[in-house]
């Protein structure tokens, strides 16, 4: 094993702010590559211009269902005008609406030749089946869409950087792009770790557990935009966990549950090392999470480094883990805003904690008129999953012996999607 390329437990620890300065650093955008505009390239980042191939609308258009009109044929006190023709959306107009004339028109459709205008249908009473008396004041250009007022041919529609929701997605279909550049998601390899680990659909015998970590994680990297790839679950042997490390080498991301502490069978960091990771960090100041491992495996060149994470294996610290550190990687391998997101909330309840570390406590956060509040909720600790399951957010609780008074500021971490907490994030 190469000594320098481990990063062994005596190494200074970081704070959470040093830890994630370090995994930026080390994050650089993938390639773009080109694919299909479809579901799966939502919340992706366009990473070319895109013009428009055609006037949009192509054609002057009605507005509003109604009456096309010559606006100097209908003074302030209205007028009775010939209906010589009905126009729905999708035809074209044959005839030009001369003198006292007009045109049923129907919204979306042309707006024929001679109209300078639309009267609206409530606005209008049919005469008969053949003309239409129409109120007065109608101005020239009312509800009418000229052509080209949305955009012009060979204009620039979407710039690099544009991120792909709904709207964007249309407006590449509206200019008739089926394709585009972007950058792509990252694929995200997950591997539990553990002798003691069965799958979920398995009984577990004594001393053993349900993998929770897998699912939490694999969940976790879709909500934040990578593409999880579930490995199994590597045993507590050198053999074991270098053949699935190893094939998580080949993604753009390695996360890894379980084996980094200190215990005899916590074999993950040297084989990593025999494997050419160089190891940046392993202990964040931090509860839960201590334990937490960064490292790079760099490939010469041939394709980007793979980022690798070893997280605690009791699944809060790898929950928390993950939001602080994994997901803000993901997101720059997107060449979208790092994260993550702090926001700053007003405490609803006393609360009285000890601790040796700053802690992620799990809490309930609300947007209010007056602002974020939070409550802390009960918890037992980096292993009590099921008390986290009321939780949408972690309060940031400083080290040291504290009695938090209702009222108190303090910084949460928001881990629910932006949108259900009220908060925009781009």
């Amino acid at each position: 094993m190469d000594l320098l390329q481990f990063a062994p437990m005596s190494t200074p620890i970081l704070s959470v702010a040093e830890a994630q300065q370090r995994i930026v650093g080390q994050v650089r955008p993938l390639p773009p590559k080109t694919m299909p505009l479809t579901s799966q390239a939502l919340g992706l980042v366009l990473a070319e211009d895109v013009a428009s191939d055609l006037d949009m609308p192509p054609f002057d258009k009605a507005m509003m269902d109604g009456y096309a009109v010559r606006s100097a044929d209908v003074p302030d006190a209205g007028a009775e005008l010939a209906v010589i023709e009905e126009v729905t959306a999708g035809r074209v107009p044959r005839l030009t609406v001369g003198p006292g004339q007009a045109t049923r028109i129907m919204t979306g459709a042309p707006i024929p030749s001679g109209a300078d205008a639309v009267v609206m249908i409530e606005r209008t009473q049919a005469v008969d089946g053949r003309r239409v008396r129409l109120e007065g004041g109608v101005k020239p250009g009312q509800n009418v869409l000229v052509r080209g007022k949305e955009m012009t041919r060979g204009a620039v529609v979407l710039r690099a950087g544009a991120r792909l929701r709904p709207q964007e997605l249309g407006l590449l279909a509206l200019v008739g792009r089926t394709r585009a550049r972007v950058q792509p998601a990252p694929s995200v390899a997950i591997l539990p770790t553990g002798d003691e680990i069965v799958e979920p659909g398995e009984k577990p015998g004594p001393g053993q557990i349900r993998n929770s970590n897998g699912p939490m994680l694999a969940a976790q990297t879709t909500r934040a935009g990578g593409v999880p790839k579930l490995l199994g679950i590597a045993r507590d042997t050198e053999e074991s966990l270098r053949g699935l490390i190893g094939e998580g080498l080949g993604e753009d991301v390695l996360v890894l549950s379980g084996g980094v502490s200190a215990g005899k069978l916590d074999l993950v960091p040297s084989v990593l090392a025999d494997l050419g990771v160089r190891v940046d960090f392993h202990k964040v100041a931090m509860k839960p999470g201590k334990p937490m491992l960064f490292g790079v495996k760099d490939h010469g060149g041939r394709r980007p480094a793979t980022l690798v994470f070893g997280l605690p294996g009791n699944p809060v610290s790898g929950l928390v883990c993950f939001e602080l550190f994994v997901r803000p990687a993901i997101r720059g391998l997107m060449a979208l805003p790092p994260g993550p997101v702090v926001v700053q909330a007003t405490l609803t309840e006393d609360h009285a904690y000890r601790t040796d570390r700053p802690t992620y406590h799990p809490a309930r956060l609300e947007s209010t008129d007056a602002g974020w509040r939070v409550q802390a909720v009960p918890w037992f600790g980096s292993a009590d999953l099921r008390g986290v399951t009321p939780a949408n957010a972690f309060v940031l609780l400083p080290a040291g012996d504290h009695q938090h008074r209702a009222g108190d500021v303090l910084p949460v971490l928001m881990v629910e999607d932006m949108a259900a907490c009220g908060l925009a994030f781009a």
